[in-house]
């Protein structure tokens, strides 16, 4: 925490993080823009800077060890001195950081990390503008209250005062709730606003029968990235064409609101069926979809759209906005640039996912995580050559999960890091164990999959180091496989990372190629040593006979650049004569074996027939 001397007539701001690194990005903002800025790294550290000196305003992170935000929020708003000290929360885009809850501790706002620095200037100045007008307010009720009593004799002289005194206040109270009840860059209706307007149509659905009224819910999908490289003047510029663009599309009662960043709320009513919300919705994406002609630039944007009819039976207003939060989040998965209607159904598949997310955080410390092995196999010889470490997760309660059950949860959340990391550690100690065996051939490879968000981790070289090092396998025998969407990455930090990879004699291999982006133009940009042609390719193989589809291309082009292929999902023994005829090097599938638990691999190579 900072000790420097305070300058009494600038307004105070108390940052409490835990990351340094984002108290001295946000320190640094705004201490440029004219605040005190202090430092508090942890709860004892915060309570200490209000004891010294009360701030005006307190930037708080959700994600804290041992005192969390939501924590140090209860403690603040119960402390006497501290309860009217506005609370701006700050929460990472990929955090879970429940907004409601937020709010109901006595929050006042959030910021999303990473910082978009106007947006937190323009909510720091708003909050410090209310807190400063609430205080106006306090003083003007205590001032009009000693003239009124020490004034008494000058009561028609009192009751004019009072009468301008009163005017001004509720001046003052309209500016207030004005700001508290309004975006300010797009002066739409904000959450707090629209979940009022929310709580209204519910009730009025309630009295009504034949009053029905829906939710739209939506998200604007290449907003982060028009920000990110046009900037955020552009960005604020974009939100108030796409705001303008939205209202075009309603009826002057319904209610357009900015719930925050680049998501909008829509409130239609007096509606007669959800075909209405849906014309309506269509109508937007139509909108969105014309070229946005900004003053510098044209730029081209689209969003996923979630509808929630507006049943009565919902307890709170919150609810039905969660809902169509929800189905918006289908329809992003679904492709983008779409809407999806909510059925309950959804509700539960998103408790299920969140439910296996938490479940997963402890899996590894708990040992449920498993890896099994599947061979791999040398055409040309026929004999085993290697295997490939796939993970298997033995749920308490769900049984034995596949890798599609939860890798896509582990790639969202960011815990497919720690994830890929373990695989990685446990498949080279067993690479280890079975190559001091001797029954075991010693030039077995080992095949492991790396997530491309692991590519972004500029200490993943490092950990592989520890790795080997710990293990002593020989980094020839170690094959990393890594998906295309690693090298549309091709930044600065991937093609760096992928050359310390080659410096260490470790092989990559392109895994399910063909399968995403139009791989044939990137492959000859990064040093890869074999591609692995995805399953539907072999599979299609088989069954047109005279069209061997991409397979043959694929090998040909590999042969060409010195890289051996590898077949996947081979089962049958005429999909091996047919590759053998086209020169791929290795082939895996049921044919040979099934993913085995490590414990069965020197019975299956002992007992292997020469394929």
């Amino acid at each position: 925490m900072n000790h420097q001397q305070l300058d009494p007539d600038k307004k105070d701001i108390l940052i409490i993080d835990d990351k340094a690194d984002n108290l001295r990005v946000l320190s640094s903002l705004l201490a440029r823009k004219g605040y005190n800025v202090r430092k508090a790294l942890n709860w004892q550290m915060a309570l200490t800077a209000c004891q010294t000196v009360l701030p005006d305003l307190i930037l708080l992170d959700i994600m804290m060890p041992e005192v969390d935000g939501y924590e140090v929020c209860r403690r603040f708003k119960s402390w006497d001195l501290t309860a009217d000290i506005p609370v701006i929360f700050i929460s990472a885009l990929d955090d879970v950081f429940d907004k409601i809850k937020g709010f109901r501790l006595g929050g006042v706002d959030y910021i999303t990390k990473p910082f978009e620095f106007e947006e937190v200037v323009v909510r720091v100045q708003n909050q410090l503008e209310l807190r400063q007008a609430r205080l106006e307010i306090l003083r003007l009720n205590t001032e009009l209250e000693q003239r009124v009593k020490s004034r008494t004799w000058e009561l028609e002289n009192a009751l004019q005062k009072l009468q301008r005194e009163i005017v001004s206040r509720q001046q003052l109270q309209d500016k207030l709730l004005d700001i508290v009840l309004h975006d300010a860059l797009t002066g739409l209706p904000n959450r707090v606003l629209f979940l009022r307007q929310l709580g209204k149509a519910l009730n009025l659905a309630r009295e009504d029968k034949n009053y029905h009224f829906a939710i739209l819910y939506l998200d604007c999908d290449r907003f982060k990235v028009v920000n990110d490289s046009l900037g955020h003047l552009v960005g604020d510029e974009l939100l108030i064409a796409i705001a303008r663009r939205l209202q075009s599309c309603l009826n002057p009662g319904d209610t357009l609101a900015r719930l925050g960043g680049d998501e909008f709320g829509i409130l239609l009513e007096n509606i007669s069926d959800i075909n209405s919300a849906i014309q309506v919705a269509e109508l937007m994406l139509q909108e969105l979809s014309m070229t946005f002609k900004l003053s510098r630039y044209e730029v081209f944007m689209n969003a996923s759209i979630g509808i929630n009819w507006g049943c009565k039976d919902y307890e709170k207003p919150e609810y039905l906005l969660r809902d169509a939060d929800t189905a918006m989040y289908r329809a992003k998965a679904q492709g983008k640039a779409s809407y999806k209607v909510f059925d309950p159904a959804m509700y539960q598949e998103a408790i299920q996912l969140l439910e296996i997310e938490n479940d997963l955080r402890r899996a590894i410390e708990r040992g449920e995580l498993i890896i099994y092995y599947q061979p791999i196999i040398a055409l040309n010889t026929g004999q085993i050559a290697g295997f490939e470490a796939l993970v298997r997760w033995q749920h308490p309660v769900r049984g034995l999960m596949a890798p599609t059950e939860f890798i896509p949860i582990a790639e969202e959340t960011g815990l497919i890091n720690d994830l890929d990391i373990w695989v990685l550690q446990s498949a080279c100690q067993q690479l280890r164990i079975w190559q001091e065996h001797p029954d075991i051939p010693k030039n077995l490879t080992m095949s492991v999959n790396l997530s491309a968000r692991l590519f972004t981790q500029a200490h993943l070289i490092t950990q592989i180091d520890q790795i080997i090092n710990d293990t002593k396998v020989n980094p020839k025998n170690l094959e990393l496989e890594i998906t295309e969407s690693v090298i549309m990455e091709n930044t600065h930090v991937v093609r760096s990372i992928i050359e310390e990879i080659k410096q260490r004699n470790i092989k990559l291999v392109m895994d399910d190629f063909g399968t995403g982006y139009s791989s044939l133009s990137y492959i000859h940009s990064l040093p890869l040593d074999s591609l692995k042609i995805d399953k539907s390719f072999i599979t299609r193989m088989q069954f047109y006979q005279d069209n061997l589809g991409l397979v043959p291309t694929i090998i040909s082009i590999a042969k060409s650049m010195n890289m051996t292929v590898i077949a996947e999902g081979v089962e049958t023994q005429e999909q091996i004569v047919k590759l053998r005829s086209l020169n791929c090097d290795f082939a895996q599938g049921y044919l040979f074996s099934q993913a085995l638990q490590p414990e069965a691999v020197i019975d299956f190579i002992a007992s292997m027939p020469r394929w």
